[in-house]
């Protein structure tokens, strides 16, 4: 692999997960080897983090970013404050499945990316367009760059209650045109 590459870290799964452990320590070895990538993971297991990490981490890797995700209030509380404790030095927020509205204001210190969607699959729980908005004014407010990648299955947008397919999800995304970034 050429160097500058981003490496997502288990992107279906959760880089955290306990079942990872017997096999975490040669990903890391591979991680520190690998100075020139830029590895990318996600996880809800933030509590975990102190006790799987190399005893050389100290204040994070130069070449680890951590996502941590929350879906509700009550996660984006517990797992964003923990964020703002842990030594991280590239942190990120993603609000997917974003099921009900959240604020994440006072957890932004730090943060380089907010990244929103929905959830997908036949039962999926709705996501409200007006959450992601309010989610991305939160990001601009402190010029955090945000992306929305995704709409939900079950997606509400002024009011109205659409059903959408799996290629509909990235596509109207895409749509709305609300990614932003600071100017450089």
């Amino acid at each position: 692999m050429k160097g500058g590459q981003k490496v997502y870290v288990c992107f279906s799964s959760d880089f955290l997960i306990e079942e990872a452990d017997p096999w975490r320590e040669e990903c890391w070895q591979m991680i520190k080897e690998r100075k020139d990538l830029e590895f990318i993971f996600l996880t809800k297991r933030l509590e975990r983090l102190m006790d799987v990490v190399p005893e050389d981490w100290g204040d994070g890797y130069d070449n680890v970013t951590i996502g941590v995700s929350v879906e509700n209030q009550t996660r984006a509380n517990q797992r964003l404050s923990l964020l703002q404790q842990l030594p991280i030095k590239h942190k990120n927020i993603i609000c997917q499945p974003l099921i009900e509205e959240v604020t994440i204001n006072d957890y932004l210190d730090d943060v380089e990316l907010v990244v929103a969607g929905g959830e997908y699959h036949r039962n999926a729980r709705p996501l409200n367009y007006d959450w992601i908005l309010k989610v991305r004014e939160e990001a601009i407010t402190r010029n955090i760059p945000f992306e929305f990648r995704q709409c939900g299955t079950h997606f509400i947008k002024d009011g109205n209650d659409y059903k959408l397919t799996y290629r509909q999800l990235f596509s109207q995304a895409k749509k709305a045109d609300i990614n932003w970034y600071p100017s450089k």
